[in-house]
């Protein structure tokens, strides 16, 4: 509730006719940070982001937030489903700033169901023994760059493609 979403992205997932899981499509976008928002040194550092660099083309969270729940709403309803299931590396972090987000802007109708989630921390530690992103991708033989890591677009693909890897391999399990 008191700190900045600096950036937001979402990977859509898609199901092919074998029926296993792929990313589909990335949405991402820059936020600019509420007024009064804190912003925490430690983390600015770690991601690399200058909240009020003059390149940067930032979104008020409203537009930012509506960039990205609009292609989630259609991918819902195209897949005849009522909300969307969020799926992050410690989810409920993540849909607490969404959640956050969407409620600072007066954004009544979420995509995102305001409490379940899939969590790829479990889901690493199910498949592969590890809780760290980048191990859980490197277990998973997906690929890793360091220098890429902890910006939202990439997090959050590598965050997809795990899933999806997990998922698909239950799958077939199952079979």
């Amino acid at each position: 509730a008191t700190d900045a979403l600096l950036e937001v992205a979402a990977v859509l997932i898609g199901m092919n006719k074998e029926r296993n899981l792929f990313c589909q499509n990335t949405i991402f976008t820059h936020v600019r940070p509420f007024v009064g928002a804190n912003l925490e040194p430690a983390s600015l550092e770690v991601n690399g982001i200058d909240p009020f660099h003059p390149l940067r083309i930032a979104l008020t969270e409203k537009d930012a937030l509506q960039k990205i729940f609009k292609p989630v709403r259609e991918h819902v309803k195209l897949n005849k489903c009522t909300r969307a299931i969020l799926v992050g590396h410690n989810a409920f972090f993540d849909l607490g700033f969404i959640n956050a987000a969407a409620e600072r802007a007066g954004i009544k109708n979420n995509p995102f169901h305001p409490f379940s989630n899939f969590d790829t921390v479990t889901l690493g530690a199910l498949a592969y023994g590890q809780t760290v992103l980048s191990r859980i991708v490197e277990a998973a033989d997906i690929d890793w760059d360091n220098s890429s890591a902890h910006s939202a677009m990439y997090d959050a693909e590598k965050t997809a493609a795990v899933f999806c890897n997990v998922m698909n391999k239950w799958r077939q399990l199952q079979a």
